[in-house]
């Protein structure tokens, strides 16, 4: 991966150039991994759009990609929130920043645990 190979200084990419290489990555480690995958978003039991997350692992963890100075609450929300309207129970906010990467665990649920 760009930033385990220079020692953290990957910062700066386009999230699309860390979705590429998380996809090659997890896909040379044996997981199943979808990229810009569409699902639909429920209200009320009810379809009331298409949303398409960054990528979908075994087929039931959402993952957030960002490249940003740093990770804010709104991008914690915004993972929970699309877990919520997707009907899913687990995501990672995954941050290229440039002090590394930074990767939060988020649950539909808060009660939930790993």
């Amino acid at each position: 991966m760009i930033t385990a190979r220079d020692g953290g200084r990957g910062f700066g990419f386009l999230e699309s150039v860390y979705k590429k290489a998380m996809v090659i990555e997890l896909t040379k480690n044996n997981f199943k991994v979808e990229s810009e995958k569409p699902l639909k978003v429920y209200y009320d039991d009810q379809i009331v759009g298409d949303f398409y997350i960054d990528l979908f692992v075994e087929d039931f963890i959402v993952v957030e990609l960002k490249s940003v100075q740093e990770l804010a609450k709104e991008h914690e929300v915004q993972l929970v929130n699309y877990l919520n309207g997707i009907k899913k129970n687990i995501g990672l906010l995954i941050n290229f920043g440039p002090s590394g990467v930074e990767v939060k665990r988020k649950f539909r649920t808060p009660k939930q645990k790993a």
